[in-house]
């Protein structure tokens, strides 16, 4: 899978992607990520990619130019999607992710800065994306969040896949507890069941603790999990 990332800062993404999974997904060729800076793509000496807005305000808007001549500088895969990080748009959640790892080969993430970024290159956009409700100073941060995120899900990014159906939000839920040696840690000891060797009973355990977990966590997402009617184990 291809990853285009449109940023004024690409030093922000060497480390982490020579890191851990993501590393590895690249040095095994599952994915390819490229990053271009509109910088190179202007005509001033200064090479100056932000302006004062139209109408007045505080701050400084990016240019179109540079970015429409960024984006159309790239290969275009058939299957493609072009996504702004922005505090306005569609939050980010595994649902997302799953749908880009299994449906895309090719996604451009233009990571915003200043005050904003022209209302034009938005006809560029086939998706805007957020990752809360909350605003930073750039869009780098949230797109390293979705590289994460869907780049894991690929296939041979993760050792064993099937661990991956068992995360929160797989099935509607979060994850049940984990534990590991020593059985006990400061008083604190592993719950019996674990111990049991019975897959049975720890396979529901498990299943009621998700139930549990989210129930109490994010009552929220147990009514949605609830409303869907993949709660026919309860």
């Amino acid at each position: 899978m291809r990853f285009d990332l449109i940023t004024l800062f690409p030093d922000f993404f060497m480390s982490p992607l020579s890191s851990g999974l993501l590393g590895k997904a690249l040095a095994k060729n599952i994915a390819q990520v490229y990053l271009t800076n509109p910088r190179d793509f202007t005509t001033d000496k200064h090479h100056k990619v932000d302006d004062e807005p139209y109408g007045g305000g505080v701050g400084m808007v990016i240019k179109p130019e540079p970015i429409f001549a960024a984006v159309e500088s790239l290969p275009q895969l058939d299957r493609r999607e072009v996504l702004l990080m922005t505090p306005q748009g569609e939050r980010m959640e595994q649902g997302l992710f799953k749908t880009w790892a299994r449906e895309y080969d090719q996604l451009v993430i233009l990571c915003g800065h200043y005050e904003g970024i022209d209302e034009r290159v938005l006809s560029l956009v086939t998706r805007e994306v957020s990752l809360g409700d909350f605003v930073l100073t750039g869009g780098e941060i949230p797109a390293l969040t979705l590289l994460n995120g869907v780049m894991r899900l690929l296939p041979g990014t993760v050792g064993k896949e099937e661990s991956l159906k068992a995360e929160s939000f797989e099935e509607g839920l979060l994850d049940y507890p984990h534990y590991t040696r020593p059985a006990e840690f400061r008083g604190q000891r592993v719950p019996q069941v674990l111990l049991s060797g019975d897959h049975g009973k720890i396979a529901q355990w498990r299943y009621e603790q998700q139930v549990e977990r989210t129930k109490e966590r994010r009552p929220d997402l147990y009514e949605a999990w609830r409303e869907q009617g993949i709660g026919n184990r309860e």
